[in-house]
């Protein structure tokens, strides 16, 4: 079993790779899916190998692989959505401890509402402080949550209800069941 859950976190690492480059721009960031891919792979892989993937898929494009929606490398870290990028990871970690084994939409959508809210509570703070300490554009808590949060709110409630739907028929499909989580009542 450790094998195949090696495997599919080297999977949601390439999907969240490719949904980085499904993208909509905006000002500071993009609407991609990458967000969707971290919460099937914190459904689908439980909580230790959901994050795991996302982790992966961080540090190969930190490494210098352009697999970010703006290339890749170091230099990252002083892009406003960086913070993003790291939030995947407790994201996917949240996500696969709430959604239990996953098998029903009355605990994934709950799981990954709170995932999303791991990734703006990570994101936002790294985004104000790029914004306004290194780029210096005086952004004020508003200001910063309209770059940062309020457009992308709607599309992040379409992904969360299509991986509400979506992964508890693939679980039996794919023959995955969360590798390190306990079943839930």
């Amino acid at each position: 079993m450790k094998t195949k859950a090696l495997i599919l976190c080297a999977l949601f690492a390439a999907l969240t790779a490719v949904g980085a480059f499904i993208k909509v721009p905006f000002l500071y960031s993009s609407i991609t899916l990458q967000f969707f891919f971290t919460a099937l792979a914190g459904v689908l892989l439980g909580a230790r190998y959901g994050a795991l993937s996302q982790l992966v898929y961080v540090a190969l494009g930190l490494a210098g692989l352009p697999i970010f929606t703006s290339g890749g490398g170091l230099g990252y870290f002083l892009y406003p959505t960086c913070g993003f990028l790291l939030g995947l990871i407790p994201a996917a970690w949240v996500i696969g401890t709430l959604a239990g084994d996953g098998r029903s939409m009355k605990r994934v959508v709950p799981a990954a509402l709170a995932g999303l809210a791991v990734l703006y509570a990570v994101g936002l703070p790294y985004m104000a402080f790029i914004l306004n300490v290194y780029m210096g554009k005086g952004m004020n808590i508003g200001a910063v949550l309209m770059a940062g949060m309020v457009p992308f709110l709607p599309g992040d409630m379409v992904k969360i209800i299509v991986v509400g739907v979506l992964a508890p028929k693939l679980l039996p499909r794919l023959h995955l069941r969360p590798v390190d989580t306990k079943a839930s009542s």
